[in-house]
């Protein structure tokens, strides 16, 4: 692929003066701070979810571990793995939504991403 080494680059002309609006900022980078405030209620809803199954899949395979219920400890292993995968990030958005409907400082809703 042939590179162009003798191309002349001219700047843009300025048209402004970088005013925009009279207000000294770019209108592109503004936000309402509603906007942070809705509530994404199905991901906290698949959190939980997340966090229920997580629970229910860690207690399975400590009763598969302790003898409490049949199975080899080849189930056991493998139900304490996706006990892992579905408790962790179920927890991690369950505990910013806490934090969020709760008010604590650098927790928002926009934290949770929003299917």
């Amino acid at each position: 692929m042939a590179t162009r080494r003798n191309v002349r680059y001219t700047p843009l002309s300025v048209e402004d003066d970088g005013d925009y609006n009279g207000r000294g900022h770019d209108p592109r980078y503004d936000y309402s701070p509603k906007s942070l405030d809705r509530v994404p209620w199905k991901s906290i809803a698949l959190a939980l979810f997340l966090l229920g199954l997580g629970c229910t899949l860690l207690c399975l395979s400590y009763f598969i571990f302790t003898g409490h219920m049949g199975g080899d400890n080849s189930q056991a292993y493998g139900l304490l793995g996706l006990g892992f995968l579905t408790f962790l990030p179920g927890f991690y958005e369950t505990r910013i939504a806490y934090y969020s409907w709760r008010g604590a400082t650098g927790f928002r809703f926009a934290s949770i991403p929003d299917y």
